[in-house]
């Protein structure tokens, strides 16, 4: 969460952020724990075309720095390339990694799984007996004999609800150290991966998953195959999916495969055996794993990676893959002179999306080869884009789109266009993070808008700008240069500019949002217009869109803001669309060349409101309290406490003129009955002002921005420390807290309708 000061809220006692052994997790269970209500459940992605599905998928695994390093007070690594991403597993070293709440609302966001990690290494032995068998207990009688190892529900009923708990959806299983009861306890480790996946799908939900590492083979030894091979398939079949080691020679991929569809059908296809824990298995289930950081990978890892998914071949042999370390991009090149945000991004974009200038060749370093192994050639430089489909978000009729084109970093903090707080150092906030536009990069893709001119287009370059938004840390920034034309009507061209990709359903009516600014150079003026238009995906007839007229509004700080609705035409079932601007411009001398700029702040799509019968409640703050936990001396003493609210839904003023006829078939009222009809809120922005000695507080557009929520995943508070406080609001009476929220749809709430609560100082305390 962006805030002032150092302070970053603060963790209750049943909000460990990982847990050490198998104990502390019991440690845990004991405790209350209520679900964090502010983490945003899992939405699925709208169904693939059939020739898209058949594809292999992507599994990011996030091992960095040891896991759990994101400051508040800094830019930190943030994984931006979710649409390629089908599943991502936050890695650490303890023996539970629980994601942070953030990284799973980021995930969740743009329809992605993301999974926590079980890891037994080293002296891990006896808990990862105790994970078959559950804990000790004092004083019990004697335990049950029998011929092989007993399996107890409990650490996968404890497991799931965890999971359950802090809103992500299962677990990488990573078992790095022998088990000492050998095949016996291989058996049943398999039977409680079993039990892990059944307590799964009932706390979480069928989306769970269940991913086995490739480390221990069927008689509990440890040998990495990278491949599947039938010394570890009873794990695999255990699992949902099934995750290779690094070091595969060339090879293993295609053997993979061809092991794979030599099994029995009976096996791999979970509803032949009637059984709710058993999954059905495909290539797709098998993650090929690739080392970012090379470590034995075939092709070095860094940007020889593509070398190793070349073999692996997700597109036509249908094996998916598991890139290891990709914050490498980040690890590798921090230390160097000079290094900073902007130079990352640059290099972090290289590697996913390829380079901004089309003409850039991208170096890549030779790859070491083992001894004896032969040479394999292979082409030039791919990004990771170009092995994967690009999935949409989740359909906006099922999950609001919202984005303010944040990568989760920033150096200001915007409401509405003011800046509210500028920092030195930056801030990191991944549940800020939302879609960078994915149509822009690595850069836009403009074409002459219901015109074939023979002449070049523009050329259309993207970035984050950091130095200006409308709610949030950034713009999307889009500039255009065109060179001078002498054709005859070249004092007026038109561009089509594709910004963001959606899957849309029909008989859904929808409404986009966007706000803008442009900037064009001298001679130069803009028409800029919404639009929506239908994408091809998998073949097929390219579907036909309703859009409708726009609206124009200019709103705060200079910004515009424009509105249309869209639909599908009758007889298409879902469809993909690109949501993006026709841009016309108009030169005074077309033969100079021109440039100009938009810079995007916000983009949102969502179902279209009820007419206007219909009663929609308005989204409020209901009331704030502040709890301390702290005397209320003054801040400059030790100042602490918790910040609450609640939120509330109220319909406008009814006016009833007259009595309706007893027989009259129209209702006073209609009331909104869709998922709408209750308010949901992104996050919520904190001020405070100052009770002076003498006089009265000043109005809330005079409070000082101190943060926003989002940290911690519980809904509807902050905690404040005299860390976060500004020094010029402690010398007074007391403090007024004002909490404003930000809905879904990206629309800050007028102050009439936010909260406030203040706290006075204890008499004497000064």
């Amino acid at each position: 969460m962006p805030l002032r000061g150092t302070g970053h809220g603060k963790l209750l006692g049943d909000e460990a952020p990982y847990f050490e052994s198998l104990a502390e997790l019991d440690q845990w269970t004991s405790l209350p724990h209520a679900k964090l209500m502010a983490v945003l459940e899992y939405q699925a992605r709208p169904q693939l075309a059939e020739s898209l599905n058949q594809r292999g998928k992507l599994l990011v695994c996030h091992d960095y720095k040891g896991g759990y390093t994101e400051s508040p007070s800094g830019l930190c690594y943030t994984f931006n390339f979710w649409p390629l991403c089908d599943t991502f597993v936050y890695f650490s070293h303890h023996r539970v990694t629980v994601p942070p709440s953030g990284w799973i609302t980021a995930g969740h966001r743009q329809g992605v799984k993301m999974l926590g990690t079980i890891i037994f290494e080293g002296s891990g032995e006896a808990d990862c007996l105790q994970l078959i068998v559950g804990p000790p207990q004092a004083g019990a009688g004697p335990i049950l004999r029998t011929d092989s190892i007993p399996m107890s529900r409990h650490y996968a009923s404890v497991l799931a609800e965890l999971a359950r708990q802090r809103g992500f959806d299962g677990y990488l299983l990573n078992f790095e150290c022998p088990l000492q009861g050998g095949p016996e306890q291989a058996r049943a480790l398999a039977g409680w991966i079993l039990l892990l996946r059944s307590e799964l799908v009932t706390k979480v939900g069928p989306h769970a998953q269940a991913i086995w590492y490739d480390s221990v083979v069927f008689n509990g030894q440890l040998r990495w195959q990278d491949r599947l091979n039938s010394l570890n398939l009873p794990f695999f079949l255990s699992s949902d999916a099934f995750f290779t080691n690094y070091t595969w020679p060339p090879s293993f991929p295609a053997l993979t495969a061809q092991y794979f569809m030599s099994l029995d059908p009976v096996l791999i296809n979970g509803d032949a055996k009637g059984s709710s824990t058993s999954s059905t298995k495909s290539l797709q289930s098998i993650f090929t794993g690739v080392d970012v950081w090379g470590r034995g990978s075939h092709g070095g890892g860094g940007f020889g990676s593509y070398r190793a998914m070349t073999h692996i071949d997700p597109q036509s042999l249908g094996l998916s893959v598991a890139l290891f370390g990709q914050a490498w991009t980040w690890e590798s090149e921090q230390d160097k002179p000079g290094w900073n945000w902007d130079q990352w991004w640059e290099y972090e974009r290289k590697l996913w999306v390829g380079p901004a200038d089309p003409q850039e060749v991208v170096p890549v370093p030779d790859a070491p080869r083992r001894r004896g192994e032969p040479e394999c050639p292979h082409d030039a430089f791919e990004p990771v884009s170009s092995f994967f489909v690009h999935a949409t978000p989740p359909d906006p009729a099922q999950l609001v789109f919202c984005t303010s084109f944040s990568p989760g970093v920033g150096r200001s903090w915007f409401v509405e266009g003011m800046n509210v707080l500028q920092t030195d150092d930056g801030w990191t906030d991944i549940d800020k993070q939302s879609s960078l536009g994915n149509l822009v990069w690595p850069r836009p893709s403009v074409m002459w808008e219901n015109d074939d001119r023979p002449e070049p287009l523009p050329l259309a370059s993207s970035r984050l700008d950091m130095s200006d938004a409308w709610n949030g840390g950034n713009t999307l920034k889009i500039s255009i240069s065109c060179a001078g034309s002498t054709a005859d009507d070249a004092f007026f061209r038109c561009i089509w500019l594709p910004v963001q990709s959606l899957n849309v359903t029909s008989l859904v009516s929808y409404d986009v949002n966007i706000v803008y600014k442009t900037a064009a150079c001298e001679g130069t003026d803009l028409d800029l217009g919404l639009f929506v238009k239908p994408l091809m995906a998998g073949g097929g007839d390219l579907p036909e869109v309703n859009v409708g007229a726009s609206t124009q509004s200019y709103i705060k700080n200079g910004w515009t803001r424009q509105v249309l609705s869209f639909s599908l035409l009758p007889g298409t079932a879902n469809a993909l669309i690109a949501v993006g601007l026709i841009i016309g411009f108009v030169a005074e001398d077309p033969s100079q060349p021109l440039d100009f700029s938009v810079s995007l702040g916000q983009l949102a799509v969502y179902p279209s409101s009820p007419t206007a019968r219909v009663s929609k409640g308005i989204p409020g703050i209901l009331w704030a309290k502040f709890q301390s936990t702290k005397p209320l001396t003054s801040p400059s003493t030790g100042f602490g406490g918790l910040l609450t609210w609640d939120i509330a839904s109220s319909f406008p003023r009814l006016a009833l003129r007259v009595i309706p006829p007893p027989e009259d078939s129209n209702p006073t009222w209609i009331l909104d009955s869709t998922k709408e009809r209750f308010p949901s809120f992104l996050y919520f922005n904190i001020y405070v002002i100052p009770h002076p000695l003498s006089g009265s507080v000043a109005g809330a557009t005079a409070a000082i921005f101190i943060g926003t929520t989002g940290l911690d995943g519980r809904a509807n508070r902050l905690y404040v420390d005299s860390t976060i406080l500004p020094k010029n609001v402690t010398d007074g009476r007391g403090l007024r807290f004002y909490v404003q929220g930000v809905s879904d749809k990206g629309d800050v709430l007028p102050w009439e309708m936010c909260a406030y609560v203040d706290c006075m100082f204890e008499l004497g305390g000064r």
